[in-house]
């Protein structure tokens, strides 16, 4: 028979606790993707070159190995469909390959939802003839705010908030564009705070393993800057959200895996965002919930697979123990000329874990979705306020400089804005009326800042005291230290250019205004 392999689908970083995981259970590892560089590949057992999206393509492979082949897993793609046409093929555990549809296709899932009452938005089906009619007007009346995404794909890639009828068709293209069928959901938007769940099912048992605050950013674009565990959310809104999870599990069927749902508690009550069948990426998973649990979730999760009930599914839900906070750091538009901070940041008090997304050369952009955000960090304590101030600290102690004289640079901190993404991208520190007023009094002709003058000790009197902080926890007088460490030696500059830069763009925008200062 030979030695057993576990064929995992996906070989980014994402994976790597499924390849630790099949190895702590004494599995060979044969992993597939599309991208032979991948992170991961170096440390399969065997790789093979095979799309994702191929589910016949891998179906043949696992059945040629079907004797020697003992689970088909995935963690953190968007292909649980594709495990479980494989896993059919081949007489192996997993979800039935209709309800992993009902779990990857959102309209289906809404579909399910509505039948079984299970509280979701409304929501209707767009494709490329429905852009066609509401271009010529032939559409029909449409309200509102509404969210726009495509029917399947993940990492809020083509998602967004559409606010009025003229952000409608450029939202609806985009989405279109990012699902592999080209078509689009368009959902009546749910306001209130959003939360992620991770469960195991086993036998049609639904057990827990993971319940977190999600932290959500930069309307109409829906951008998670972090999740923390536990949940701050009190005990009974956590068993109201549950109870929803757990009945829209059933509702699409899912049976034998793991089921992962973004939700929200709206004034209604809890609303299913959606649920897929899968383990959850975005570091919850593999990396906060072990973390604050002390229970390896992939390796509980791929039992499963291997047709065994773990322990952990004896009980209602795992429980979080200690603290873990995941936090992301973003970019303003640029290219990168060079990353600072990386040494202080992982020094930084209760760091687990540092990942850059980004390196020096990198194209990088306000996040639009959450794949273009540029790293992130981790943390644990047996205290939340501890294990958040880690996390922050750690944020921002990373600088990524930009080269000067480009033009997505100049645009962003000219306040160039698409006509359909009003109020987008983003303001490093946002003053309300009446403290611009007074910055902008006390700043216009204010001179030069001299070639080689230090910053940190000139502050308008206005601002003084503030503590704003920017996307990346900096506050004002931390980034004026920042820029005198980074960039004793500059030419000099005029004062108000380079405070408008500040408050528009942070450390980046000084620091590129001083590079690209004549």
């Amino acid at each position: 028979m030979g030695e057993k392999y576990i064929l995992i689908l996906g070989a980014g970083l994402m994976q790597r606790p499924s390849i630790e995981a099949a190895k702590e259970l004494g599995y060979k590892t044969l992993v597939i993707d599309a991208n032979p560089k991948a992170v991961c590949v170096p440390f399969a057992d065997r790789f093979e070159k095979v799309d994702l999206k191929d589910r016949e393509a891998i179906a043949e492979l696992a059945l040629s190995m079907k004797d020697n082949l003992a689970a088909i897993f995935t963690a953190g793609t968007d292909f649980s469909a594709s495990v479980s046409y494989a896993a059919e093929k081949c007489g192996l555990p997993s979800h039935s390959f209709d309800a992993a549809l009902n779990a990857s296709n959102k309209v289906r899932m809404r579909q399910c939802f509505a039948k079984h009452g299970i509280p979701s938005p409304d929501f209707f089906e767009a494709d490329s003839d429905y852009h066609s009619k509401v271009e010529n007007g032939t559409a029909g009346e449409i309200s509102f705010p509404k969210v726009v995404k495509p029917v399947d794909n993940m990492g809020a890639r083509g998602c967004r908030l559409v606010r009025n009828a003229e952000e409608f068709i450029p939202a609806l293209k985009e989405a279109i564009e990012y699902s592999r069928t080209g078509k689009a959901i368009v959902e009546d938007y749910m306001a209130g705070p959003e939360f992620s769940i991770d469960a195991l099912v086993c036998n049609g048992k639904v057990t827990i393993t993971g319940f977190a605050d999600r932290h959500i950013y930069f309307e109409p674009y829906f951008i998670e800057l972090g999740h923390t565990m536990p949940s701050e959310v009190s005990p009974k809104v956590k068993a109201e959200l549950v109870e929803c999870f757990t009945k829209a599990v059933h509702a699409l069927g899912l049976t034998t895996g793991v089921a992962k749902g973004d939700i929200k508690y709206t004034e209604k009550g809890p609303m299913i965002g959606e649920i897929a069948g899968r383990l959850s990426g975005g570091y919850m998973s593999g990396w906060t919930f072990p973390y604050s649990s002390g229970v390896n979730l992939t390796k509980e999760a791929m039992k499963i697979a291997l047709g065994q009930s773990p322990e952990s599914t004896r009980t209602p839900e795992v429980q979080s123990v200690k603290y873990s906070h995941e936090r992301a750091f973003i970019s303003v538009p640029g290219k990168i000329k060079a990353i600072y901070g990386q040494d202080n940041a992982i020094a930084s008090p209760y760091i687990k874990n540092l990942f850059f997304r980004v390196k020096e050369g990198s194209e990088v952009d306000f996040p639009r979705n959450n794949v273009e955000k540029c790293g992130n960090v981790i943390t644990l304590s047996e205290k939340r306020e501890l294990s958040l101030w880690g996390a922050e600290s750690a944020v921002s102690q990373i600088v990524l400089r930009l080269e000067g004289n480009n033009k997505a640079t100049e645009d962003f901190l000219a306040g160039i804005e698409l006509p359909h993404e009003k109020g987008f991208p983003y303001s490093a520190y946002s003053l309300d009326s009446e403290e611009y007023s007074a910055f902008e009094k006390e700043i216009c002709g204010s001179g030069k800042v001299c070639a080689d003058e230090k910053v940190s000790g000139w502050i308008p009197s206005c601002l003084k005291g503030n503590q704003l902080k920017d996307w990346n926890y900096r506050t004002i007088g931390q980034t004026l230290r920042m820029f005198d460490v980074i960039c004793p030696v500059h030419k000099a500059f005029d004062k108000e250019k380079f405070w408008k830069y500040l408050l528009r763009g942070g450390i980046q925008a000084i620091l590129y205004y001083a590079d690209s200062a004549e």
